[in-house]
């Protein structure tokens, strides 16, 4: 958690701000107390957000739908105002690490656990799903232990299946790779089978610590899960492997009802002993940390006015009325992984040495038979992640794999296996390829080769702004160095000095719902170029958007053309000459 800034609000609504869980492509999420002493999640949308009205009638709508949802197994909406002038969201704190987070630092879970997690996580899923709604977003980061069981959080991307699927045009997140069904990743019809499939890659995942799906990118990550079985070679065979075998069927009519899953799992959800010691002092000390938070009342912060809030029925707490199940934004525009807050993992224990939304990914845990599980003590430590900015030019690749996969061009690129053919190694595809940086060329250099290996500081240029003959909307094609992969990239660049923001770019994967788009900060200029950065910020949707990079360049060619040559190693390194729009 980071303290607040000098220009964040100090109170929002009803509720004093205690500090920063994170932020995201869509918001901030900060800690906070109500006046009767509970603590909370309070989320806040970006401004410019706000004046979407669209945007704010799928705000409006979500709200609605979360606050319908009770259980147990769910933490509670407290509080919301879609008509403030910044529309938020109050939801319950759950204190206790996520579940990624307790496998990163203590291994994977002993058999009792990961049936607790999974009989808790059934159970949450009978009461979305007998309200007519999906969460659309089950995953290790979205699963907090606490010391009485397991909690569903982020309900961000539920929706009501009878009205909210024509609200989708603003890139809409409809879930989070390796956890997302087939039909999901197909873009077929969602139903709670399709979180039932989550639930049962989620249930693998704690059990042997790593994903049933994985992949060096997205596109092959996703095509796995599609078309090839769980990986599950770890889990030693009996009812619970077998259990979690029948959640993974990719046929969504195959798949167990969570009343059924919840049955076969049993046993007394939340009973002394239901978590190893290890994660029972990490919850008791999250929990005890919270006691000694206080607002920061010295310095100077507008509050967010209340406006007329969201009365939630049948309150079960008395500061603050509830309708049990958490929000976010990622279903009104948000990128998969929970659209604003802490991008993955989900905000959870504040505590010393909390960093700013930082947690361990999750992708490819290394949990191997023989290594140790929380049941045996402290384990392995995980190194923490940072997530980056993420922007156009990492839908390159991912973009076009993806869209491949869906239509069959994957066979015929070469790129993933298929029916007589060949399987290609794409792990230098991946963030682990750039290993080393080489010198960067001068910016103005349209014909240099292209920094293939990193991300190096950019070069110092002749001037501090952006020259105005690049000023404008550029349209284009651009095609990846390593696979050849091509797509369509569009940025505006305004006029603007070196360390403010001067360009967006236009970057959503109509295929999986996820906005990529972000903002590029100016390097350097000469009188034709340009070096932008477009790293250093969260990563809301990790393994479909990259971090980005610090060496975009754009130079101006003789026949009017811009020529951009990305840095981004992850995102295949696209290049290609853009047009003006009109």
């Amino acid at each position: 958690m980071q303290p607040l800034e000098a220009g964040e609000p100090r109170t929002i609504g009803a509720y004093r701000l205690l500090g920063r869980l994170g932020a995201g492509g869509m918001g901030r999420v900060y800690l906070g107390r109500s006046a009767g002493g509970r603590t909370v999640a309070v989320k806040i949308v970006h401004p410019h957000f706000a004046a979407d009205e669209e945007f704010r009638a799928r705000f409006r709508r979500e709200v609605e739908a979360a606050r319908l949802v009770g259980g147990e197994w769910t933490a509670p909406v407290l509080d919301a105002d879609p008509d403030a002038p910044v529309p938020w969201v109050a939801t319950g704190y759950v204190a206790g690490p996520s579940l990624d987070r307790a496998l990163a630092a203590h291994g994977p879970l002993p058999e009792a656990s990961v049936r607790a997690v999974g009989a808790g996580l059934a159970r949450a899923l009978v009461a979305v799903h007998g309200l007519g709604l999906v969460h659309r977003d089950v995953k290790p980061s979205n699963v907090m232990l606490t010391l009485d069981g397991p909690r569903l959080i982020d309900f961000g991307i539920a929706r009501a299946t009878d009205g909210t699927a024509s609200l989708t045009s603003t890139g809409v997140s409809v879930g989070s790779p390796g956890y997302m069904s087939p039909e999901q990743i197909l873009g077929k019809g969602i139903t709670g089978a399709a979180d039932v499939f989550s639930l049962g890659a989620v249930m693998a995942f704690a059990a042997t610590g790593r994903p049933p799906f994985t992949g060096d990118n997205s596109a092959t990550l996703l095509y796995k899960v599609v078309h090839e079985p769980p990986e599950l070679g770890a889990l030693p065979a009996g009812e619970l492997r077998d259990l979690i075998e029948a959640c993974l069927a990719k046929p969504a009519a195959e798949r167990p009802a969570p009343e059924a899953v919840a049955a076969a799992l049993g046993g007394a959800l939340g009973a002394p002993g239901w978590l190893p010691g290890p994660l029972v002092e990490e919850a008791s000390r999250a929990a005890v940390a919270l006691l000694d938070l206080d607002a920061d009342t010295s310095a100077g912060g507008a509050g967010v006015s209340a406006g007329g809030g969201f009365a939630m029925p049948h309150a079960p707490y008395a500061d603050g009325p509830s309708g049990p199940v958490p929000f976010t934004a990622a279903s009104y525009g948000g990128p998969a992984g929970g659209g604003f807050g802490p991008p993955d993992p989900a905000y959870g224990t504040p505590g010393p040495g909390s960093g700013p939304g930082t947690g361990p990914g999750t992708g490819g845990g290394a949990a191997l038979p023989g290594q140790r599980t929380a049941a045996e003590g402290p384990g392995r430590q995980a190194s923490v992640r940072v997530a980056g900015r993420r922007f156009s030019c990492t839908l390159v690749l991912a973009a076009a794999a993806v869209l491949a996969v869906l239509s069959g061009g994957l066979y015929w690129l070469d790129v993933l296996p298929g029916p007589g053919g060949k399987e290609r190694d794409l792990a230098d595809a991946g963030p682990g390829a750039s290993a080393s940086a080489s010198a960067p060329a001068p910016a103005a250099s349209a014909s240099s080769a292209p920094n293939r290996t990193g991300s190096p500081a950019a070069p110092k240029g002749t001037r501090q702004d952006v020259p105005k003959e690049l000023v404008g909307t550029w349209k284009g094609t651009v095609t990846t160095a390593r696979l050849g992969l091509s797509s369509e990239f569009e940025i505006t660049i305004r006029a603007g000095r070196v360390g403010e923001v001067v360009g967006r770019d236009k970057s959503v994967l109509a295929v999986l719902g996820t906005d990529c788009s972000g903002d590029w900060k100016l390097s350097s200029a000469t009188d034709r170029s340009l070096v932008l950065d477009t790293s250093g910020g969260p990563n809301p949707a990790p393994g479909v958007c990259s971090d980005g990079s610090a060496d975009e360049r754009f130079s101006l060619n003789t026949d009017g053309t811009l020529h951009y040559r990305s840095g981004d190693t992850p995102a295949g390194n696209p290049e290609g000459d853009l047009r003006r729009s009109p």
